[in-house]
């Protein structure tokens, strides 16, 4: 049996659509600006992250040759060979990644102060030092946090 009238169609009503909008517009205007706020908080992370990655390049470079790269050779080094003894033959990283500011990791070997190496990030206004949004992004630090 069939029925007589088939007047029900599919689909939402003009008035639905329009109560979704103006609900997921009050959801955006909640969440968007704590969104918002935190980008520079995310590069100082990424920044944090790549310092970890050539660290552990700059080990396994270490542990094939027997030595950390110079500041002459930098980082450059880590992503092909330049004739050097026991290096590995697919290099240790793809490419050395600049920050998230868009400048060079800073790499020093020796280090200034005694350590291995300084490998750090001037930060977001691209100067050594500075506090907050503008301190550096330092190798030595990451290891204390």
């Amino acid at each position: 049996m069939c029925p007589r009238y088939r007047n029900h169609s599919v689909g939402f009503t003009l008035i639905e659509l329009m109560i979704v909008i103006v609900i997921l517009s009050l959801l955006a205007t909640m969440v968007m600006p704590k969104i918002l706020h935190r980008p520079e908080q995310a590069r100082r992370t990424k920044a944090a992250v790549d310092i970890r990655n050539i660290e552990t390049a700059l080990g396994l470079f270490k542990n094939d040759t027997g030595r950390f790269p110079s500041t002459t050779e930098g980082l450059q080094v880590l992503v092909s060979n330049p004739g050097i003894n026991g290096y590995h033959a697919e290099g240790y990283l793809d490419a050395v990644p600049n920050d998230p500011w868009g400048r060079p990791y800073i790499y020093l070997c020796p280090s200034r102060n005694g350590r291995d190496y300084d490998l750090e990030s001037y930060g977001k206004d691209g100067e050594d030092g500075g506090s907050d949004e503008n301190a550096d992004i330092e190798s030595w630090r990451l290891d204390q946090s």
